[in-house]
């Protein structure tokens, strides 16, 4: 399933819209991550645990949003749109969405 930021597919004509579609994921944050994530936040440099995180919740969001495409007939996601943000008490979980179009091209 082809999923993109824009809003047409070059090349291929959009047969027919099925609606909206999105995908969601919302993780914890781990202890020990946020431990050494404030140690890396004193000392420098990048922390791959979180960015394995965001990696991984936006893989899982866009995953439920083609599901949700393929469900309606769709093999096109088009004008995805991916938030982040943080959720719960102190923001101890991060929450990705992803939403766009689901149509039907050539």
């Amino acid at each position: 399933m082809l999923v993109t930021t824009t809003n047409t597919v070059e090349g291929h004509r959009i047969l027919e819209y099925k609606g909206l579609v999105a995908g969601e994921a919302i993780l914890g944050a781990n202890l020990f991550r946020d431990l050494f994530a404030s140690i890396r936040d004193i000392v420098g440099g990048r922390s791959g645990s979180y960015e394995k995180v965001l990696n991984d919740a936006r893989q899982t969001a866009i995953a439920e949003l083609t599901d949700k495409a393929a469900r309606l007939g769709a093999n096109a996601v088009i004008g995805v749109d991916i938030d982040y943000e943080t959720v719960g008490t102190n923001g101890s979980m991060l929450m990705v969405t992803a939403a766009g179009t689901a149509v039907r091209i050539e």
